[in-house]
This record gives C-alpha cells, structure tokens and sequence, in this order.
C-alpha cells in the first residue's frame, strides 16, 4: 500500500486515469480484432475474385497453352499449380475450418457455375525463396526452371494466412491455388494511436482540473478545521457549492459556533468568580492586619498573598485567551531589549546573542507577555537568562537557556498545563502560580508557532521558541 497516494485528489486522478487507461486499452484490442477480421475477410474477397477470373480464363485454354499462362500468373500472393494431387482429408481447428469455409463460400459465389472446389487454410511460415538458372520456360511444377519476374522483389514469403484451393476445370484438370495472406495485412493503425493519445492527453488534462475543483473544498474545510484550534472567531465558511460540501461547511460553522460561545460563557464565569474572589480577599486581608499575633498576621498575609496572585494569574490567562490585539510589526530585539532592561532593575542578569532580520508580525502585547514569563522564569529558577536569536526567511527562533537545576524528563510537557507545579525546584514556596508556560505556550500557539523545553547536557534548562513567518496569526 505504499504506492498508493495519500491526498485526495492523487487518488481520485489515479483512479480516472486508471479506469481510462484500461477502457482505452479494451478498446483498442476489440478494434485492432475487428479490423484485422475485416482486412482478412477483404484479402480474401479479393484473392477469391482473382482466383475465379484465372479459373474461367484456363477454362478456355488448351493444356500447352494452359500451363505457360500458370507459369505467368502463378506470383505471390497467389501460387497457381497445375501438378499437385488432391489434398488428403485432414482434420482442422474451429478457426481455420471457419476461414475455410468463409473462402470457399465467396470462391464459389465468384465462380458462379458449381462446379467442385476444395479448401484448406494452414499456417505458412516464412520460407526463403530460391531462384533456379534460367533455362527457359521448361520443366514442370508451379513454376519449372523459369525464375519469375517477381523473384527479385519478392525475395521470401512472409508468414501468415495460406488459404489452398483446388478447382475441377471444365475438362476435369485439377487445379491448385496457395492464396497467402501475409500477416503484413494487419499492420498497426498509427493514426488511430495517435488519435487515442491526443484524447488521453486531453482527458488527463480535463481530469485533473475537475478533481482539482471537486477537492477545493475539501481543502478549505482542512484550512479552516487547522486555523479553528488557533482562532476561535475565525471567519465562518462559505457555505456554497454541491449539496454535501454547503452540508459539511454549514455545520462547521454551527460547531464552531458553539465553541466559540461554550469558551466565551466559560471565560465569563470564570473571570467574574476570580474578579469576586478579589472582594473577599480584600476584607480578609484588612481582618488580617488587626490580629494581635505577628506569627499568626504573617500566616494569613502569605496565604492571601498567593490567593491574589493566582487570582490575577487566571485572569490575566483569560484574558489572553479572548484577546482582540490587532497584528501588527513587533522589533523583536527592541522588545527583548526592554524587557533585559526590565529585569536588570529587578537584579537578574539577561543577555542577548544574535539579531533579527526584519520585524516580525504578531500581537505585541502578547509577544510580550510570552517573553516576559520565560524570562521571569529562568531569572527566578535559574539565577540568570542568556538569550539567543536565530532569524531567517522560514521562522524566528527565540532561545531562552538558565542555570538552574532543570526539570525531570517525565514532567517536561506536564508543565505546561494550567496550575501545573514541579513540586520541588517550582514549588509554590517560590511564589509560582503554574499559569506562566500555560500562558505562554497558548500565546506561541496562536501565532502559529510552538514553544518546548528541553533539559541541557550542561546543565540548565532550555526554553525553545518557534514562530513561523508565513503562518497566519490569529486574532
């Protein structure tokens, strides 16, 4: 199964050509079988007219006389012999006995008097023809030890067909005729090829351009289910075309649809139920400055402190989640300048290795964001952030390594999901709230790019950005 192609539209091309190939072939075979039946049938007429016409001629002819005009006629492809006795009865095959019979009927309906006749068909191979001495027209057989004038053009029979009749003349001579028909007669039709070419050529074209449409909206449908998962609010499909594809299009758009409005009821939620949980927490916080207690204040002060931060993580994940920010050309280096600079005044030591080649183009704000979060992470858990910037025409690759102790193998991919902490270098002891790769991860997704980490040989941690530059970037 290897050979055969995974796309739709080389399956449905191979299966038309395949199908065309096979009914051409068919038919040339059925037409090539009837046409060499009927160039048969036509030699045949004509070697049967001339063999009647010889036949009334010897008719008229005294024996002397009768064998110098066989020794005259007797030329390929008819051999005409005054000598040779009567064939024994043998026993042909269906095909040479229906030849045979289809000879004799027009053999007799020529000669047109009843009289006797007898034929056989054989096969004749080639057999190389040599011409004897001239010594005048002596000597008997079908052709004594004359050499005929058509020996020089007709150096060797060819093989085919030979059709051997025997006639009673009126005076009770037997006559025998060897008609060949060479297998030259049924030559090969090269204007019928060549008219079969130009329609195969023609259909081929005509086929690709007709799967070609027929699959357009197969692949608009892939497009749109591909940019569904990276934009929500996409624009719906046209829903025109046959009835299957107007089908398919009109309930991906009512899916999506309702996506879009289970994401956008749930983001309500929760977004109200953490801005509410901002009210509680406030009082508590304000309760929490009147215990007398100062172990017991500081307590409570920590644990509302990582309420709140989880509050503003979430919502600032929801938020990022139904982002409106236009596209627009974001400097990268500009902005990883910035945010160096940002970080240097907060004591963590970040550097930049590399350069972009043009602006890249994304939703700055969330670039930011995404930045930003792997940045705070490396300079948190890993002490420092060395930055490395690879740019080229395909994609912007962004490095972001640390000097920290990493992340086991096994939970490389576990980080990224929401709330998700390593339980031992990212432990809520650190002030994680488990939502900064979530995030970030989502804002690489919807630029059309991946974000992935990887533990290094050396030590450290490696955070590996990839944004194509031809990738669409949804809104």
């Amino acid at each position: 199964m290897r050979f055969v192609p995974r796309s739709l539209f080389s399956r449905l091309v191979l299966v038309l050509l395949t199908v065309l190939v096979v009914a051409q072939l068919v038919g040339f075979a059925i037409h090539m079988h009837e046409r060499g039946e009927l160039l048969s049938q036509a030699s045949g007429m004509q070697a049967a007219q001339r063999i009647a016409d010889i036949v009334k001629l010897l008719d008229t002819l005294g024996p002397a006389e009768r064998r110098r005009i066989v020794q005259v006629f007797s030329a390929p492809p008819v051999t005409i012999s005054l000598d040779q006795p009567a064939p024994a009865a043998g026993r042909q095959d269906a095909d040479a006995a229906a030849r045979a019979a289809l000879f004799d009927a027009m053999l007799r309906r020529f000669l047109g008097d009843g009289r006797p006749v007898a034929v056989t068909v054989a096969e004749a191979p080639a057999v190389p023809f040599k011409p004897a001495a001239r010594q005048g027209m002596k000597g008997p057989g079908m052709h004594g030890d004359w050499t005929p004038p058509w020996a020089a053009m007709h150096g060797a029979s060819l093989p085919g067909l030979s059709f051997v009749a025997q006639v009673r003349l009126q005076d009770g001579a037997l006559v025998t005729f060897d008609a060949r028909q060479s297998a030259q007669t049924v030559s090969w039709p090269y204007r019928l090829l060549l008219s079969l070419a130009v329609l195969l050529a023609a259909v081929v074209a005509v086929s690709l351009v007709a799967v070609r449409w027929a699959t357009r909206p197969l692949n608009a449908l892939a497009d749109a289910a591909d940019e569904l998962g990276r934009n929500i609010n996409r624009p719906p499909l046209v829903e025109t075309g046959p009835i299957e594809v107007a089908r398919a299009a009109r309930a991906f758009n009512t899916m999506q649809a309702r996506l879009a409005g289970y994401i956008r009821d749930r983001t309500r939620v929760l977004a109200a139920m953490s801005h509410d949980l901002k009210t509680p927490v406030t009082r508590l916080r304000l309760r929490a400055e009147l215990l007398e207690d100062p172990q017991v204040r500081a307590k409570f002060t920590k644990d509302l402190d990582e309420m709140e931060s989880m509050v503003g993580a979430t919502l600032d994940f929801l938020r990022g989640q139904e982002s409106g920010e236009a596209v627009n050309p974001v400097d990268i280096m500009a902005l990883l300048e910035s945010l160096q600079a940002d970080l240097a005044e907060m004591g963590g030591a970040v550097t930049i290795a590399g350069s972009a080649k043009a602006p890249y183009p994304g939703r700055p704000q969330a670039l930011k964001r995404c930045l930003a979060n792997l940045l705070e992470n490396a300079v948190k858990y890993g002490k420092s952030a060395r930055m490395f910037v690879d740019d080229d025409a395909d994609c912007l690759e962004i490095r972001i390594q640390d000097e920290g102790p990493g992340i086991p193998q096994a939970e490389l991919e576990k980080v990224f999901e929401p709330f998700y902490r390593v339980e031992n270098s990212r432990s809520r002891e650190t002030g994680g709230t488990g939502l900064g790769l979530t995030i970030a991860k989502s804002i690489a997704e919807a630029h059309g790019g991946r974000l992935g980490l990887r533990n290094r040989a050396e030590g450290g941690l490696e955070a590996r950005l990839t944004l194509p530059r031809s990738a669409r970037t949804s809104g």
